[in-house]
């Protein structure tokens, strides 16, 4: 482990060196970020989650330049063309960009007009011409005329020598760097419509003709904009500040005013147009895009975490309902562990006859199975079917409106047909709704995170990044929430921290053959399920009304003696330390102090001890839409409705308010103080009142505000959103949102220009 990476990240993160070695030593070790977090406290000083990850990536990203750095050093090398000075110059390299700038004329490439140059032998009329001296060049280059070389005249000469000059000042790392800054901070994005194209990309209109900053483009544009551009759409260009970059390289490059310091212009021109800004273009669009991914790509975590830890019903006796209206509505009933109990198919919506047949099927299965809850998915038909449940006017039971995204996905999978292979698409995709009510996260692990309906140009990012962000966010929050050993399904097992999926299979298989778990240490007879993994998973798992109090609590087995011990100074069980705060209150922390143990680890006990197993989730509330708004008809402007937030955005966030299409509150129209973040007011999930702003049937949009309006109450319902629903007020479209060288003599003579 390198002690300069060490510092680097340290300084960077704003933490001390022994805590990020502390923590690079634990993950090598193969610790997770969670057990890290949670049980490894008094290594790293209390590092949380988030920084924990941070210097996992970081350190990756250092070891990758490393990696780079070594390969770039031994191909030089073996090019015989590795002096000290250009070691040195790579080993200070700090950044991927910087590296291969330097890298680059050493790097094999295909024949240009640069190499042909060189072959015929102008290589030295180019670095005469260089010097700028006050020699001619039209009389040095007489001496190059060779028939056998393929230089027929002074013109075809000094061609040859621009060349050369061109290439290498295109390929010189200070001038890259240089120009590279000038793009980023002056250029612009500038996108138009392809003739014909108008009506087949209307939902692209804003970006038709459209430019702005590239400093400044938030990601959501960006994103849309490259879109647009793979599906034809859209033209996108990356303007340059051509007499900036011109200007910047004659200030590196001309030394002098003469003849030869005209053809060091021409060169310089020559270079830049047809080959450094192509390469800058490139690259630009490359570091934006890599800037955008990683904005989306943290809206998008953050989203789904708060959808993974949305509150839950809990067990409860629960009927489901998969609405539809030709084809009917599917319907499942559930025990109060999931498990199917009778399905069937409705059909309120086609008819008298077969109404009242719904509502006697409906009645009849509410008391046989003793329902107390039923939910109802929120596609198709969603708003209907629930208006027909609750005129059945049935006593004791919620009816609560639930997010069906991904239900679909859910019941076309391998999972599902594992589950229950004697039934079909629709019956899965009712017992995922049911089970999404009872508890969102043990539901929700069995479906890609991305087909969740949350997240802002998700299938546009790079998918590898988004994945790994997504397995982090699923693991912390299942890790956060704890799992219950004895029920859980292997989907949410394979995210507990140290499992994955083989061992989680082999959880499930140990305990169909031998029964309940009936305290953690039995864990260890799990075939293939060591010390390692059994260290890095028991505190995250519990065995509810287990031989060992503890076990049903976050505190780990590798404490358990030590509060034994304190209840033993006590006077008293284990049990009674857990129900008697007046006991607790007695404890002196201090006293178990120890190499191993610090105050952190000790107050993490005593408040597991206080509430074993507690749920981080918030408490669950029913939730209803306004009577009478199912469809965006039904709206007028100035309408003041309840909704529920589905997804957030970096320009603002999307509410459901029951007509079947997600209304937008932009950024400016949140609160009525600034903000930046929509972070900072709402959350996935979170009960709001709004006011329509904005109908437009033809487009199917609908802009909302919540100013004025106070805060609600948080509630369950969630609905996919349309993602290039943009605001389309005037002035915010007006006002886009803040947000090699040539071998070593070659090298030496380069080296006057840096």
């Amino acid at each position: 482990m390198s002690d300069k990476h060490i510092y680097i990240v340290a300084q960077e993160l704003s933490v001390g060196s022994k805590q990020v070695s502390a923590t690079l030593n634990l993950l090598d070790e193969g610790a997770t970020v969670p057990f890290i977090s949670r049980y490894r406290k008094e290594l790293t000083g209390s590092l949380d989650e988030v920084q924990v990850t941070a210097i996992r990536d970081r350190i990756q990203q250092l070891r990758e330049l490393d990696k780079r750095r070594e390969a770039i050093l031994k191909s030089i090398e073996e090019q015989g063309k590795l002096t000290d000075a250009l070691k040195a110059q790579i080993e200070a390299a700090e950044t991927m960009s910087a590296l291969e700038d330097i890298y680059l004329p050493y790097k094999p490439k295909r024949k240009t007009k640069a190499s042909v140059a060189r072959e015929k032998g102008l290589e030295p009329l180019a670095l005469s011409i260089l010097e700028q001296d006050k020699s001619t060049p039209e009389e040095e280059a007489e001496a190059f005329i060779s028939e056998e070389k393929g230089v027929n005249s002074v013109i075809e000469a000094l061609q040859g020598a621009r060349d050369i000059i061109a290439e290498n000042i295109a390929e010189n790392a200070e001038a890259r760097a240089k120009i590279r800054e000038l793009f980023l901070q002056k250029g612009t994005f500038k996108s138009e419509v392809f003739k014909g194209k108008e009506e087949e990309g209307i939902k692209y209109k804003d970006y038709f003709e459209w430019e702005e900053p590239i400093s400044s483009a938030p990601s959501h544009r960006i994103l849309a904009m490259r879109r647009g551009e793979k599906e034809l759409i859209l033209k996108l260009d990356v303007l340059p500040q051509e007499e900036d970059a011109i200007e910047i390289l004659e200030r590196q490059f001309i030394t002098a005013n003469n003849t030869k310091s005209a053809q060091v212009k021409q060169a310089l021109e020559d270079g830049y147009k047809r080959l450094l800004r192509p390469s800058m273009e490139t690259e630009v669009r490359l570091l934006t895009k890599q800037k955008a991914d990683e904005e989306a790509i943290l809206v998008f975590a953050e989203n789904a975490r708060q959808l993974l830890l949305a509150a839950p019903m809990g067990q409860k006796n629960v009927m489901a309902l998969d609405p539809g209206f030709r084809t009917g509505c599917k319907l499942v009933c559930l025990d109060r562990q999931g498990k199917l109990l009778e399905n069937t198919t409705i059909y309120p919506h086609t008819g008298a006859g077969q109404l009242k047949e719904a509502e006697q099927t409906l009645n009849y299965l509410v008391k046989k199975h003793e329902i107390e809850a039923i939910a109802i998915g929120n596609g198709t038909a969603g708003r209907e079917t629930e208006e027909f449940v609750r005129k059945q006017q049935i006593p004791n039971v919620q009816i609560v409106m639930v997010n069906e995204s991904g239900a679909s996905i859910y019941s076309a999978s391998e999972v599902a047909r594992e589950e229950f292979p004697d039934h079909d698409v629709t019956v899965r995709g009712a017992v995922s709704i049911g089970r999404r009510l009872m508890d969102p996260l043990a539901e929700l692990v069995k479906i890609d995170p991305k087909s969740i309906g949350v997240g802002q140009y998700q299938h546009d990012v790079d998918q590898n990044k988004l994945q790994t962000s997504l397995d982090d966010t699923v693991i912390s929050c299942v890790n956060a929430v704890g799992v219950e050993l004895n029920t859980a399904s292997k989907q949410i097992l394979a995210y507990v921290s140290g499992l994955g999926p083989q061992l989680a299979q082999n959880i499930v298989e140990y305990r169909n053959t031998n029964g309940a778990f009936k305290n953690r240490a039995s864990l260890k007879k799990v075939p293939r399920l060591g010390e390692k993994a059994f260290e890095q998973a028991a505190g995250f798992l519990r065995i509810r009304n287990a031989e060992n109090p503890l076990d049903t609590s976050a505190v780990h087995p590798e404490r358990y003696g030590l509060v034994e011990q304190m209840a033993k100074d006590l006077g008293c069980k284990v049990e009674d330390l857990m129900k008697n705060e007046s006991l607790r209150k007695q404890i002196d922390l201090k006293k178990y102090i120890s190499d191993e143990v610090g105050l952190p680890t000790l107050q993490d006990i005593i408040a597991e001890l206080a509430k074993p197993g507690r749920d981080p989730r918030e408490q669950f509330e029913a939730f209803s839409f306004a009577d009478g708004i199912n469809t965006i008809n039904d709206l007028r402007i100035g309408m003041k409705l309840p909704g529920i937030v589905t997804n957030i955005t970096n320009f603002g966030a999307f509410v459901d308010i029951g007509v079947h299409q997600d209304g937008l509150v932009h950024l400016s129209q949140m609160s009525d103080r600034f903000i930046s973040n929509p972070n900072e007011v709402v959350k996935v999930q979170q009960r709001v009142e709004v006011t329509v702003t904005e109908i437009d049937t033809a487009r199917n949009r609908i802009g909302l505000s919540m100013k004025g309006n106070g805060p609600a109450k948080k509630t369950d319902k969630s609905q996919d959103r349309k993602e290039n629903f943009k605001n389309t007020n005037k002035n915010e479209r007006r006002k886009p949102e803040p947000e090699t060288d040539m071998q070593s003599k070659l090298a030496a003579l380069m080296g006057k220009f840096k």
